[in-house]
């Protein structure tokens, strides 16, 4: 098991082919209102880039088209805890980059502090490929929540993945 963490990056943990992508933030707004930013999908348009649709609830179900290749991702909500807990599978056919597909699992927890929220994103199970082109773009996407949350503009996103690259492993790393 290799790791590899900055400060402020998320960290990535290798075991064997699959690796797990963890991010903490601390978000100034209250937990109801990043909850709603997670979890509905006007606020996923704007900042996770996402078409999606969510049914709600524990087994219910997630849709989504994401960022401008319009990744499909589908899964069942394994947790479903308004306004902590959103645990979800990540679930992605085999295609061009993803020969493999993808089946994974992300969970959101929300922890309030004052009017603060700390926010845990997990993503486990990803393929050593998928994690290290996940990190950097993982990283500008939380960015994006804070900014959206904020009402301040978003840099380019292309931009800006190029700029965090360098925090994270290159894919010829883990090889």
């Amino acid at each position: 098991m290799t790791t590899s963490h900055t400060p402020r990056t998320g960290t990535l943990t290798f075991v064997g082919e699959y690796a797990t992508l963890a991010f903490e933030r601390r978000i100034p707004h209250p937990v109801q209102v990043v909850w709603e930013a997670l979890t509905e999908p006007e606020h996923l348009a704007r900042w996770y880039m996402t078409k999606a649709v969510i049914d709600g609830r524990t087994g219910g179900s997630i849709d989504f088209r994401i960022g401008p290749a319009q990744l499909h991702v589908t899964g069942r909500i394994l947790v479903w805890e308004p306004p902590h807990v959103f645990e979800y599978e990540w679930k992605v056919k085999p295609w061009g980059r993803m020969p493999k597909g993808e089946d994974a699992i992300v969970r959101w927890e929300l922890r309030p502090e004052g009017e603060e929220t700390v926010l845990t994103l997990t993503h486990r199970n990803l393929t050593r490929r998928s994690a290290l082109g996940a990190a950097p773009a993982t990283h500008v996407v939380l960015e994006r929540l804070v900014a959206q949350l904020a009402g301040q503009p978003f840099e380019d996103f292309r931009e800006r993945v190029a700029q965090v690259q360098g925090q994270y492993p290159a894919r010829e790393e883990a090889q």
